[in-house]
């Protein structure tokens, strides 16, 4: 493979002026367990930008680093920024990240059970003080017919159903940045589909900057601007997503093209290959 494919694209030429930008980050769970190993990235905002990888490369953590919620877990970060328009946020309390404009939509849903739909909705919204919060949650409805006829306990919704309701419950804080973690996982083919196209729509007519996290490499960057690789804690590769969907390396490893037909496993061969390429 050409050396020029391997070149690994500057943070800073994503091009517009960062609404996120993470700076060199480490993050340590228990006092002992490093899981970020100077993490940097940049998310411009009005913008939607992917963050793929292998389980335990760190996204999740890269997340939770950003929304104040590792102290849930025993982590810390330990080196490093997170600056959030203009100024330093980490070692902020989590609600009052949320009231700076920053809401993550956990992975797993994360919806409260025994509350309906309207509760969680509403519960979106415990950081405003203003009057339009019935309008919006009609607005919520126009994204997500579906659960307006919900009017149940939120736990008895859909798979689906729960993650609109997850979203929706974003929307309801009216936030700059969403952070997105996994919106596929448990979603069947058609329905990761018509969440994604929300997901777009959101950042096309709210003009909410996005940061997503997803295993499914394909979809996230059919509707992203921007895209980071993360191996092993650290950003090994980025680049605009029509680059990172041709390039060899990503297309072998993360979108199940490339490496031949006389290639049936990966096993060591694909660990050794992507060190020697990117680590």
């Amino acid at each position: 493979m050409a050396e020029a494919a391997l070149k690994l694209e500057p943070v800073a030429d994503i091009g517009a002026a960062p609404l996120l930008s993470v700076d060199n980050i480490e993050v340590v769970y228990n006092d002992v367990i490093l899981v970020l190993r100077g993490l940097s990235l940049k998310v411009p905002q009005g913008q939607i930008v992917a963050l793929l990888g292998s389980n335990g490369a760190g996204k999740s953590t890269t997340l939770k680093a950003i929304s104040g919620l590792l102290k849930t877990e025993d982590g810390e970060i330990t080196r490093g920024e997170v600056n959030f328009l203009g100024e330093k946020i980490n070692g902020i309390e989590p609600d009052k990240i949320v009231r700076r404009g920053i809401f993550q939509v956990m992975e797993g849903r994360r919806i409260i059970a025994d509350m309906t739909v309207l509760e969680n909705l509403r519960l979106g919204a415990f950081t405003r003080h203003d009057n339009e919060v019935k309008s919006d949650i009609e607005r919520v409805y126009e994204y997500f017919p579906r659960l307006r006829e919900r009017t149940g306990l939120a736990g008895y919704l859909s798979g689906g159903e729960q993650q609109m309701l997850a979203i929706g419950r974003a929307m309801m804080a009216r936030p700059k940045l969403i952070l997105m973690d996994e919106p596929s996982m448990g979603l069947s083919p058609l329905m990761v589909k018509e969440v994604f196209a929300i997901i777009k729509r959101l950042n096309a007519e709210w003009g909410v900057t996005i940061l997503l996290v997803e295993q499914n490499a394909r979809v996230a960057l059919s509707i992203a601007d921007y895209g980071y690789i993360m191996e092993q804690g650290k950003i090994v590769l980025d680049g605009s997503a029509e680059m990172l969907q041709t390039n060899e390396d990503v297309k072998e490893f993360y979108l199940g093209q490339g490496g031949g037909e006389e290639r049936k496993s990966f096993k060591n061969l694909k660990s050794f290959k992507r060190r020697k390429r990117w680590l």
